[in-house]
């Protein structure tokens, strides 16, 4: 990990004690000076962020336009079948020159002086740059010493892992397996070199800070309470075998559970959520069938620090993306999948399981709106600060998921990072 560089000073009534993470300060969520310094030293520098499935540009040509932070980056397969990814703006003016987040190209040209560049970001040519003859003479052009190799885009390092793709701005980022760490087991669980299918996309825009959402997915607390499908059907509550993992930084981390029976016991006593009398007209829904790649457990679900969730649950499986868009919303993008070997019985059963996730979730609409009312809560009280104090106040892995560990442990590392 880059050590952290000095220049953002926290101001003093922001009351972060110096031995807690299990307390943060509201302000975490809404200062925008602060927001502004953590794409810098978060979204831009140090770290690896995922922009997409090799899946999504299977041929030369095929790209994908989508965000690292707040800048515009493409996805883009060569004709040497490589992957690369390049800032969306043309070296000229800065023209945003692509405008579709899916496409096929054999080069990238601005609209606006119609410079092009290949498909590894190279600047191939423009327009009058040994200027035009007229009268006997030729008028114009750029300077003699001008090279093309000078003005490529913007190239970001690439690390593709077992078809999922990362990039940084940060070329000195270390390398991508040390980056995951311990976590890296789980995440060649899912993704174990088959070939990946995309079956669809959903997005939405939730109006809460970022880290909710990476808090959010390190939270076993909230899960067996907020969502009555989880608890009453028994996809994730706390009398199930399950164990929080995190890498040693603290950054990364895995929920894993294993599905039980549901119904009524001492988890549910006094849960508003639980619904004993629940029952589905179209039972399809969760017609589990258990895959030799769970190895076990029916739910991973994981956080790469700092943009992306690893979804399974069950038979449904999406990457989900953290796009953040200022102190107080981010647009979440789901990408579901499958396996190139799975049948057509299995892709209909992702499918329908998809319902339980995404915006309209049976199960995710409720997170999207508690990360809602947390911002309007931290806008209400700026001077507070968060309490994530279940199972102590210490670090660590945990065989049980009445914890909030795995969040205090993002916040140590943040605070590191941060210089806080």
């Amino acid at each position: 990990m880059n050590a952290p560089e000095p220049g953002f000073s926290a101001p003093v009534h922001w009351h972060w004690r110096e031995d807690a993470t299990s307390r943060v300060p509201y302000r975490t969520y809404t200062d925008e000076a602060l927001y502004k310094e953590e794409l810098e030293r978060i979204f831009y520098k140090g770290h690896w962020c995922y922009v997409g499935l090799a899946a999504e540009i299977p041929q030369a040509g095929d790209f994908k336009r989508t965000f690292i932070g707040e800048r515009q980056v493409i996805m883009v397969r060569d004709n040497d079948g490589a992957i690369n990814v390049v800032e969306n703006h043309c070296a000229h003016r800065g023209v945003a020159f692509c405008q579709q987040n899916f496409g096929k190209a054999k080069e990238f040209v601005c609209p606006y002086h119609q410079w092009n560049y290949d498909l590894k970001g190279n600047l191939i040519g423009l327009p009058f740059r040994r200027g035009v003859r007229q009268d006997g003479k030729i008028n114009g052009g750029m300077p003699a010493d001008f090279k093309l190799e000078d003005h490529s885009l913007t190239k970001l390092k690439v690390a593709e892992k077992n078809g999922v793709v990362f990039a940084s701005f940060d070329h000195e980022v270390e390398d991508f397996d040390s980056y995951l760490g311990e976590i890296r087991p789980w995440f060649e669980r899912a993704f174990d070199g088959r070939g990946l299918t995309i079956l669809g996309y959903s997005r939405q825009r939730i109006p809460g800070n970022w880290k909710l959402m990476q808090e959010n997915i390190k939270d076993p607390y909230h899960p067996g309470l907020l969502h009555t499908w989880f608890i009453t059907f028994g996809l994730w509550r706390a009398d199930q075998r399950s164990q929080m993992v995190m890498d040693a930084h603290g950054r990364h981390a895995a929920m894993i559970s294993r599905k039980n029976e549901g119904g009524a016991g001492e988890v549910t006593k006094g849960v508003t959520s639980f619904k004993a009398d629940m029952a589905l007209q179209d039972d399809r829904v969760l017609d589990v069938v258990p895959e030799a790649w769970w190895k076990g457990p029916s739910a991973c679900m994981q956080t790469i620090f700092p943009s992306l969730i690893i979804q399974h649950n069950v038979n449904s499986i999406s990457t989900r993306q953290i796009i953040p868009q200022g102190p107080d919303a981010f647009d979440f993008v789901w990408t579901h999948f499958g396996f190139e070997d799975d049948t057509p019985e299995m892709t209909r059963r992702r499918l329908r399981q998809a319902n339980l996730f995404g915006p309209a979730g049976f199960v995710s609409a409720d997170d999207g709106e508690v990360i809602e009312l947390s911002q309007v809560g931290f806008n209400q009280h700026p001077d507070y600060q968060t309490i994530t104090e279940l199972g102590g106040r210490e670090v660590g892995n945990t065989d049980h998921m009445v914890t909030e560990t795995l969040i205090r442990g993002m916040y140590g590392y943040y605070r590191k990072v941060m210089g806080l």
